[in-house]
């Protein structure tokens, strides 16, 4: 299957360093910038799709997708390899600015949901949904992952790229966050629903165990990858889990 298609949008820097990076953003020190504005790693959120949102608004940009066209790609080949139906649940966790979501709508998926704790992320999404006309298909909501609201259940899919990342690197609690992750993914998902991830922190050893107690993994998806001093690895994680 081709890339998706539609407008062209940003990709966030991507190699071997991109561990690094992200853990920079999301370490305390980044959390004490000069400015106010990243004083917390909500706010920091905040600040980030602010500037994403005016710049929908007086260019057009969508913005950028984390890890990439392909990550979405590989996601998709995935969902069409095993015949996910089309009237099936899909939730996008720390949908972001909801294009992926645009891609599945743009391939008939007719149930799909995006959810971001931060406010301006979902006006951003619901802004370019707008623009693709897919607002009567996708639905958004703001939704804290970590304390879901009740209906926040049932779903045959739900797909992550980047959010546990960003909360497993929060220097406050992470350990219990994690935990907490797991348990509302637990409860999102239906029995034998299956959940997607890509992570550019965690191996595959690492997120096995933190999905071990409830999940089984059913598929490593192929992933880039990269050479330093002599030795190979990958620049990002992506399994396939089935809950249990």
């Amino acid at each position: 299957m081709a890339a998706p298609t539609g407008q062209s949008y940003r990709t966030v820097a991507r190699g071997p360093w991109r561990r690094r990076r992200w853990k920079e953003a999301l370490s305390p020190r980044s959390w004490e910038p000069e400015s106010s504005e990243c004083s917390a790693p909500g706010r920091c959120w905040d600040a980030v799709y602010e500037r994403e949102l005016q710049a929908f608004q007086e260019f057009g940009d969508s913005g950028e997708i984390w890890f990439g066209e392909e990550s979405m790609t590989r996601l998709i080949r995935w969902m069409e390899k095993c015949n996910i139906p089309l009237d099936a649940s899909v939730l996008d966790i720390g949908t972001g600015n909801g294009i992926f979501l645009v891609e599945l709508a743009k391939l008939g998926y007719s149930d799909i949901t995006g959810i971001d704790y931060c406010p301006l992320a979902i006006q951003l999404s619901g802004r370019i949904i707008e623009k693709e006309g897919f607002s009567n298909i996708i639905k958004l909501q703001v939704e804290d992952f970590l304390h879901p609201s009740t209906e926040l259940s049932g779903f045959h899919v739900c797909i992550d790229k980047g959010t546990f990342d960003a909360i497993s690197l929060n220097p406050d609690g992470a350990p219990e966050k994690k935990q907490q992750y797991v348990q509302s993914l637990c409860r999102a998902l239906h029995d034998q629903g299956f959940f997607l991830i890509t992570s550019c922190n965690w191996t595959k050893k690492e997120l096995l165990e933190e999905f071990g107690e409830g999940f089984e993994m059913v598929e490593e998806l192929p992933t880039p990858t990269f050479t330093f001093a002599g030795r190979s690895g990958n620049s990002v994680t992506a399994l396939v889990f089935q809950k249990k």
